[in-house]
């Protein structure tokens, strides 16, 4: 698996179909007419701070493999590609993954090859983070680092801010957000900012799971995965609930 930077794929033409996933990618994050709301995305995108990384079909166990391996490399190498890095994993999504699965379908799917990856890291959980996925402070972790999850999906359709033509996974560091909010005025006045974008980007209001890390308010994993309409997530447990009870002595 190899991770790029922008200009290693312009140059080294991966394939037709990580050509065109990187090229949509490219599209919304330039749009200067109708503004991709996170701004430090935007932000890393321009600086190239972000690294890609291609992946197979999502429904197999290889997709899992490599998503692994792609954030054990990131996770390794990550404070060496600037403030702003975040990991953009475009996934392999043939015609009739397009055509069959909905919203709901691509929930699972998310979560299946999450679980997928968890079961394949070496290093034990962050002591400072808990177990239970209903804490206020749980967030996904893998080779010892925190990472915020996004995930985009072709069957969203109102909320663009979630949309992409693949299946994809946008992971930022932890420690890149704790930067980021480092300067309480200006990461305060971005994230005002950010929600005026997203209330115009959307064909909806903003999603009510979206709250700010650490709130007790707050449950990360909800925010990983936005449903098409305001509805808080149909599930009542996170995932990783009982993945963390089996890992128990």
């Amino acid at each position: 698996m190899l991770l790029f930077d922008k200009e290693q794929i312009r140059s080294s033409s991966p394939g037709k179909w990580q050509e065109d996933a990187f090229q949509h990618f490219e599209s919304k994050m330039v749009d200067t007419t109708h503004k991709f709301p996170c701004i430090p995305a935007t932000v890393g995108f321009k600086l190239d701070h972000f690294r890609y990384g291609f992946i197979s079909d999502p429904r197999s166990d290889q997709a899992a493999e490599e998503l692994a391996e792609l954030l054990r490399m990131f996770g390794e190498q990550s404070h060496a590609f600037g403030k702003y890095t975040s990991l953009i994993t475009f996934f392999d999504t043939p015609d009739d993954l397009k055509k069959q699965f909905q919203v709901s379908d691509y929930r699972h799917l998310f979560w299946d090859v999450l679980s997928k990856v968890s079961a394949r890291d070496e290093e034990e959980w962050p002591v400072q983070i808990p177990n239970d996925p209903h804490h206020h402070v749980w967030e996904y972790c893998y080779g010892g680092e925190q990472y915020f999850m996004y995930c985009a999906t072709p069957a969203h359709e109102r909320r663009q801010s979630r949309q992409f033509p693949y299946f994809i996974f946008a992971i930022t560091p932890r420690w890149v957000l704790t930067q980021f909010n480092s300067n309480q005025q200006s990461a305060s006045q971005i994230k005002a900012k950010i929600r005026e974008r997203i209330e115009a980007y959307d064909e909806l209001d903003i999603h009510p799971d979206l709250h700010f890390y650490g709130s007790l308010d707050n449950f990360e994993w909800k925010q990983y995965f936005l449903n098409d309409d305001n509805e808080s997530t149909a599930m009542s447990k996170c995932p990783f609930a009982h993945l963390h009870l089996k890992k128990q002595p």
